[in-house]
């Protein structure tokens, strides 16, 4: 009797995105039941998911647009903070709940055979139905306003969302790896992610770091949100070379993030 004998690869390789495509329907289960488990008997259900950036909106227009005056690029303070919360708030939390996903999934994991990459992706495509309800409260906030968003913004926004979400699946990828070995990494996460936040253009325009404001293009998301602003509120031009920039790293970190994974997937079922 033949007996066969499923190795993980140890590298990345194209086949890894084809394998992931022919178990797409095993992806979108995945996604539909993430999102079941997620609002099924809560009490305030998908509006935990506008809730969080709108009060974190009010309490940093208080704080750093009324009392420290931190300016906004002449828009209104809680249009230009929430329109970078919305973005934050997908990237952190795609982070912050990928990191435990292979350990919440031990069961399926250990008994059956299936792209493991699918996991952190479904769990990162999961936080798009919070970003959606969470932008429809950004049209809200600029209808009252009074303030219509730029055409090339719009056009634009699925691209950068595009960016947000590689770059989330990739750092999803390293973390879940590392935290099926050391599972107290996850409880470190949401503190890092706090002051990650900080060294990201936020609560605050990238012109406020002056002469060291290039720093900031280390950071993809700092990229991500100055382009999310600028051609969405129209509070300057689209930089082109930081918008190809912000994509490279993007996908840099993805391509880091299966590398590494496939490298540790080995393992998984053992320590799991």
């Amino acid at each position: 009797m033949a007996i066969t004998i499923i190795k993980p690869k140890k590298i990345f390789s194209l086949e890894d995105i084809k394998e992931v495509w022919r178990y797409k329907e095993l992806l979108f289960f995945f996604v539909w039941r993430d999102i079941k488990v997620r609002y099924k008997q809560t009490t305030i259900g998908i509006l935990w998911a506008v809730i969080q950036p709108f009060v974190a909106m009010v309490i940093f227009s208080v704080l750093f647009g009324k009392l420290a005056g931190i300016p906004s690029d002449g828009i209104p303070y809680p249009i230009f903070v929430y329109s970078g919360l919305i973005l934050w708030q997908f990237f952190s939390s795609s982070l912050s709940d990928s990191a435990a996903v292979l350990v919440s999934n031990a069961p399926i994991i250990t008994k059956v055979y299936f792209p493991r990459l699918i996991l952190p992706i479904a769990d990162t495509a999961t936080k798009l139905v919070d970003l959606f309800f969470s932008g429809i409260v950004l049209v809200f906030i600029l209808f009252y306003y009074h303030y219509a968003p730029h055409l090339l913004g719009i056009l634009l926004f699925p691209l950068l969302l595009f960016i947000t979400f590689m770059t989330a699946v990739g750092g999803g990828l390293i973390l879940s790896s590392i935290n099926i070995k050391y599972r107290d990494v996850r409880y470190a996460i949401p503190y890092i992610m706090q002051m990650l936040m900080f060294v990201t253009p936020v609560i605050y325009p990238a012109s406020l770091a002056g002469k060291y404001s290039w720093l900031l293009s280390f950071n993809p998301m700092a990229g991500i949100i100055k382009i999310a602003r600028n051609s969405l509120l129209g509070t300057g031009g689209v930089n082109w070379l930081l918008l190809g920039l912000s994509f490279l790293a993007g996908l840099l970190m993805f391509c880091i993030g299966v590398y590494f994974f496939k490298k540790t997937e080995r393992y998984f079922a053992d320590i799991v």
